[in-house]
């Protein structure tokens, strides 16, 4: 099962992955480096199943938050390399959570309950609607403000269930 982790900083460097013998540019993968708040850095690998909120395209220089799921195996290099599972880029008053809810609409972590309305809008990847219950499902909620409660309840703006 899916667990997904957040990491926030600033993106250092954008560069094509190289791959093959002669070590070609791919350009359809993408390797970003980004240095955390207490200087550390970490790289995430990005390919077309990476999902960037708002449809954003990141430079260097942006402050982003970038999910990766903490269930799959990773080389044991340094610095440590994950595959992006979710992107966005840090937005004054918009707040992302990557993960899945249960029946109840509570966070697999326990920490948020959704509370849905009626004009939420609850998409795919691919920006069609998504016609079916998402509990049980990856999803990346975006949402604005948040009770002080436990789990703290979030109204969200937008739902996009990671389809795999």
């Amino acid at each position: 099962m899916s667990k997904y982790i957040s990491v926030e900083g600033k993106i250092t460097s954008i560069e094509p992955i190289r791959t093959g013998e002669d070590r070609q540019e791919n350009c359809c993968n993408l390797l970003i480096s980004v240095r955390t708040d207490n200087r550390n850095v970490i790289k995430f690998f990005v390919d077309n199943d990476t999902y960037f909120i708002d449809n954003v395209n990141v430079r260097r220089g942006d402050n982003i938050i970038a999910f990766y799921d903490s269930s799959l195996l990773v080389p044991l290099i340094y610095p440590p390399q994950y595959r992006a599972v979710v992107i966005s880029r840090n937005m004054r008053f918009k707040f992302v959570k990557v993960g899945r809810f249960n029946r109840e609409l509570i966070s697999d972590d326990g920490n948020f309950k959704l509370n849905l309305r009626p004009d939420t809008k609850i998409i795919m990847r691919n920006n069609q609607d998504f016609l079916c219950n998402i509990y049980g499902r990856d999803v990346a909620v975006v949402y604005s403000v948040s009770t002080k409660s436990f789990p703290a309840q979030i109204t969200p703006i937008e739902i996009i269930v990671l389809c795999k």
